[in-house]
């Protein structure tokens, strides 16, 4: 990979440094320098494949959306605190340090002693810092734990809501399921078939939170594809499965998946190809499963005819898969993305039933794969040693939502939800504090979030650029980079601990995470206890002493501190490849049970039965979308995650702003549907739908199905006109599309990967792109604000 070099956008210069220093990012390690005005950086020396997201860090660190003091928004320093939909809207007015936290302490102090701590929402994402202290999720929580005395949490995630939930109830353990199960090293040595429902798309596994010293995916499937093992993609996107894989494309509906598997199960039964003695001896449920699969249920049988016709897949290539899976050493892989829609939660069980029925689990190479590929540390090993870790304190406050469920909070205090079986309460929110993510890029139906976000008292944001996040804040406080301070990068699924050395000094005004909350704790009376009386530096010693001693205790190289941050990295020790809970399973089933209520493998689950969800019934279930292609919205739109960054972050970097057509998001298109709507490569679409509209370009290819459009996440955010109820975005964020509706009453995951929409040329005068351009910022009155 070439260099990459970037002039500053800023006359505050970082120190030049003639030497590359160690560093780490979610993308991968890499190291860094700032000489001669420009920053280079470069990847590990050992990655066999490494990620170009890096390359958004030159253009990056001086750039204009660059955060350069802080901001409070002039309706709140004018009115106070309160609902207001001028959110986003609004001009900004800068303030010193102490002006800033003296007005943010008073109202921090209000909200806890008038509301009381389960009133703040700790909001957060945790791709915020690969570093290992200074992660702003843990930071935060550490200050609103410490010094505010808790806060409302979110649980779970937006890539696995529904996932993380279901599959405590039917296999047990989720980060043993996807972090102690199926390897890349197996799959190389031992697979014989592997079938990736949503493939395994190496823009997901290029990036892991922490980091990764090594991109094994490509190589892997390689060395696989050689020995003859066969990859079978089923997917409405030929590229999410790489060329190396030699992989069949079956091109089906997006959101059919189990249709197709259970198409694929009951061809299984029907030929007496499924391995009976496994089912009765590793699962509770299968003549449960079997009736509703054969049609005895519900007079309707699972078979190929029935799943064409939904899946778009034809009969005759559902059987032959079906008798390929049979007598090999099988893998069944089903991504992130196909839970990430209505009912999420049926492929993530369907899945697992397949795998069963071909009595695969626990076998290496084989079995069932949950979410492989999805992110780089699943099909890794473990470290054997503990790793920094920040502590966040105990949060006394119960409460807590499922993390999509953010707007549903904000707008209805007081309300009702169901979740995992119980009746839950939506708390009353009055003020949000975010530190680290993009809640307008990851939300669904983001003109919903707009109105959400205008409900409560105070937002406060820790930025260090304007994202449409801190565009909707009150309070908004510049936060360094990673390059720009000092931290020990790992991840506990990689080998390498790195010191991460600054490479540039901060930007503007910009704080650590860190010393913000520790100037705010001291004015809620609680510095020492945040602090601990310890510096960065301080922290991170006394981090790195836990992995230091238990490399000591296993008679290991353990190197001072000193001499860890004066060398390149730490090879840690890993756990042996040993198929992790279901291999133990398998191996011994009554000595060694899953934590599942049976301690077996639950194809029908008595608890989940027992919750009577309609959408969530008690064994994997065909249940129709109630989002499907009509006369209005013809194409399903596939909002899947992005090949050029992490989500949004870093969107105005080069590596991301590169790829863009004419300073817009790509979309994707079959032929077919460009030429029914007049549309040409390179042309500016319009994709809208009720929810709202955005513009994007677009790219013809024959790569992906028919009926599908195809436009990446991560766009920010930039209406034409914020005045309107639904702006149109002009830069290709497609989350102004979808909707904010959770997978099911068991999970309430995200569901945001699919939505239906149509498309046209856009012919009109082309809006210019903003999202970059930092807000109106106001002087009137900053003299007298500071003053205070």
């Amino acid at each position: 990979m070439t260099e990459v070099a970037a002039k500053p956008a800023s006359d505050s210069a970082p120190a030049t440094n003639t030497r590359f220093l160690p560093h780490t990012s979610h993308w991968g390690f890499f190291s860094a320098r700032w000489q001669d005005g420009e920053l280079e950086v470069r990847p590990h020396s050992d990655d066999p494949d490494p990620n170009r997201i890096i390359e958004n860090f030159p253009g990056a660190l001086r750039h204009r959306a660059r955060i350069a003091q802080p901001m409070v928004r002039r309706g709140w320093l004018e009115r106070g605190p309160g609902p207001d939909v001028r959110r986003g809207r609004d001009e900004f007015v800068p303030l010193s340090w102490n002006a800033a936290l003296d007005l943010l302490g008073a109202e921090l102090t209000r909200v806890r002693d008038r509301h009381g701590a389960g009133s703040v929402f700790g909001g957060s994402y945790g791709w915020s810092s690969a570093g290992r202290f200074h992660h702003a999720q843990s930071q935060v929580h550490r200050f609103l734990n410490i010094a505010m005395g808790g806060y409302v949490r979110s649980v779970n995630t937006y890539s696995s809501g529904a996932s993380s939930v279901l599959v405590p109830h039917i296999l047990g353990d989720y980060e043993e399921l996807v972090k102690r199960n199926v390897t890349w090293e197996q799959i190389a040595e031992h697979s014989e078939i592997v079938v990736a429902f949503g493939g395994m798309a190496l823009k997901n596994s290029m990036v892991a939170g922490g980091s990764i010293s090594k991109h094994i995916e490509r190589g892997a499937m390689a060395r696989a594809h050689a020995r003859g093992c066969q990859f079978v993609h089923v997917s409405p996107l030929r590229a999410d499965l790489p060329e190396e894989a030699g992989a069949q494309w079956i091109s089906s509906i997006p959101g059919t998946d189990t249709a197709l598997m259970l198409a694929l199960v009951h061809t299984l039964v029907s030929e007496g190809l499924h391995d009976r003695n496994f089912l009765d001896r590793y699962t509770v449920g299968w003549s449960i499963f079997e009736r509703y699969v054969l049609g005895e249920t519900d007079g309707q049988p699972k078979n190929a005819a029935w799943a064409a016709a939904i899946t778009g897949v034809t009969a005759d290539t559902i059987t032959a898969l079906a008798r390929r899976l049979h007598g090999r050493r099988a893998l069944i892989v089903v991504s992130h993305s196909l839970q990430r829609a209505e009912h999420g939660e049926q492929p993530v069980w369907m899945g697992a039933v397949l795998a069963a029925a071909l009595g695969q689990i626990g076998l290496p190479g084989g079995g069932y794969g949950y979410a492989l590929g999805a992110i780089a540390y699943y099909g890794r090993r473990n470290n054997a040693v503990p790793m920094p870790t920040l502590s966040q304190g105990r949060n006394p406050i119960p409460e807590f939502i499922p993390v999509a469920r953010i707007a549903d909070m904000l707008l209805n205090p007081g309300g009702s939800y169901r979740y995992n079986g119980k009746t839950k309460t939506y708390p009353d929110i009055r003020m949000v504090y975010w530190a680290g993510g993009n809640p307008f890029h990851h939300h669904q139906d983001i003109n919903r979030l707009r109105r959400a976000f205008a409900q409560v008292d105070t937002v406060v944001v820790h930025e260090l650029g304007w994202t449409a996040t801190a565009r909707h804040a009150d309070f908004v406080l510049p936060a360094t980079m990673t390059l720009e301070r000092e931290d020990i990068g790992g991840s506990s699924n990689d080998p390498l601990l790195v010191p991460m050395h600054p490479v540039a000094t901060p930007y503007g005004e910009a704080r650590d995470d860190y010393a913000i909350f520790a100037d705010l704790a001291e004015r809620l009376g609680a510095r020492e206890a945040f602090t601990e009386g310890r510096t960065v530096r301080q922290w991170l010693e006394h981090l790195y002493e836990r992995t230091r001693k238990a490399l000591a205790e296993m008679d290991l190289p353990a190197p001072s501190f000193d001499a860890f941050w004066a060398g390149d990295g730490l090879i840690l020790p890993q756990q042996p490849d040993d198929g992790g809970q279901l291999r133990h399973f398998r191996d011994n089933p009554e000595g060694q049970p899953l934590p599942t209520p049976s301690g077996k493998i639950e194809i029908f689950s008595e608890t989940i039965a027992s919750f009577q969800e309609p959408d969530c019934p008690g064994h994997p279930t065909w249940l129709t979308p109630v989002t499907a292609p009509g006369p209005s919205t013809p194409l399903i739109l596939v909002a899947n995650q992005p090949t050029t960054r992490l989500h949004s972050q870093l969107d105005f970097g080069g590596h991301s702003t590169g790829a863009k057509h004419r300073g817009r998001e790509v979309a994707r298109m079959h032929p077919d549907d460009a030429v029914a709507r007049g549309i040409a490569d390179g042309d500016i679409i319009r994709l809208f739908n009720a929810r709202g509209a955005c513009l994007a370009g677009v790219r013809i290819t024959d790569n992906i199905r028919r009926g599908v459009i195809q436009l990446p996440t991560g766009a920010w955010y930039d209406p034409v006109d914020p005045e309107e109820e639904a702006p149109l975005c002009v830069h290709g964020n497609p989350n102004v599309l979808t909707r904010d509706v959770g997978t099911s009453a068991l999970a309430q995951g995200c569901t945001g990967q699919l939505t239906t929409v149509e498309v046209e040329r856009f012919d009109g005068n082309l809006p210019p792109i903003q999202a970059y351009d930092p807000p109106v910022v106001s002087k009137a009155g900053e003299s007298e604000h500071s003053a205070k």
